[in-house]
């Protein structure tokens, strides 16, 4: 069998009503639509929206089907242990140019009772953030189940809501049950659990007029919402780094060069360049990476190198 080596795939657009251009202009990504883009799916294990490998001799896989055929080799044992054939992180990009909907993520309990799915814990990493820009997070005071549901019918629920001016370079933590929106001009790396079930529980308006209504979820939602109120400083973190109990995340600023060895993480590592390019050897191959891409390092790969003047997401997984 063929050595692996840091794998690159191919990017999955989304178009959806709050998004724009930011990631087709500004990283380069290509469209086959004029509709506003929200999403890239740049690393995914979601049934029907599973990624593919786009460089060396594993071009044209899946990412499951890899995990299925190299198991810790590469993910990492106790990760295949534990997740099986299916690669447990998505990881995004998000272009939030009009209001996304204020929404929530169900806890693992819940989603695998409900959809047989994971549930979603996620990290948004900020990659650029207009001066308009704002999100949405967590309760500014406790409400009752009663309260939001009326709040959210009258369009007053925003006045509930902590507000956050994104800065570029923080993360911001969204546990399950959190409730969260965004809008203004945002531009961010979501790092998630391997799940695509949301709960939207206001829409902006947009719910109200048959030619822009989307599925609504506050029937499912309302036993999931976290009530209670949220310090926003104890979930916007600084600095780079996010450790919770499904992944972790550590900036690498590169100014030169960077060496490590895989198997030291006991994981896979995904790279998310989101400053400058690199170029990383190891595995047999060279591969090089810009802001907005997305490199995966095999668990067991050996030693590889980063050259360049980059900063760098390293991102592993958790058992």
């Amino acid at each position: 069998m063929e050595n692996l080596y840091p794998l690159k795939f191919n990017p999955i657009l989304k178009e959806r009503v709050w998004g724009g251009s930011g990631i087709i202009n500004n990283l380069g990504k290509e469209s086959i639509t004029e509709n506003p883009v929200g999403e890239s799916w740049e690393i995914s294990g979601v049934e029907d929206d599973v990624s593919l490998v786009s460089n060396g001799f594993l071009e044209g896989n899946d990412i499951n089907d890899l995990v299925e055929i190299y198991l810790g080799d590469l993910v990492g044992d106790s990760i295949y242990e534990r997740y099986g054939d299916e690669f447990p992180l998505l990881v995004k990009i998000l272009d939030i140019q009009d209001n996304l909907s204020l929404q929530i993520h169900p806890d693992d309990e819940t989603a695998m009772e409900r959809h047989n799915s994971y549930g979603k814990t996620e990290c948004w990493y900020i990659l650029d953030a207009a001066p308009s820009a704002k999100i949405f997070l967590g309760l500014n005071r406790e409400l009752t189940p009663k309260e939001l549901f009326e709040k959210c019918k009258d369009d007053s629920i925003v006045d509930a809501l902590n507000v956050i001016k994104p800065v570029k370079g923080d993360i911001i933590y969204i546990k399950p049950g959190t409730l969260h929106a965004a809008t203004g001009g945002i531009l961010v790396a979501e790092i998630q659990q391997v799940s695509d079930v949301t709960y939207r529980v206001y829409d902006w308006g947009r719910e109200k007029n048959p030619k822009t209504a989307r599925e609504m979820h506050l029937d499912l939602a309302i036993d999931c919402i976290n009530y209670t109120k949220l310090d926003p400083s104890s979930v916007v973190l600084k600095g780079g780094n996010a450790d919770n109990p499904y992944f972790k995340i550590k900036r690498v600023d590169i100014e030169s060069s960077y060496r490590a060895e895989s198997h030291l993480f006991g994981s896979f590592i995904i790279y998310f360049c989101v400053e400058g390019d690199g170029v990383i050897t190891g595995g047999g191959m060279k591969q090089s990476i810009k802001k907005g891409e997305v490199i995966l390092v095999p668990a067991y790969m050996g030693a590889y190198t980063w050259e360049g003047k980059c900063s760098l997401l390293e991102i592993t997984g958790k058992a």
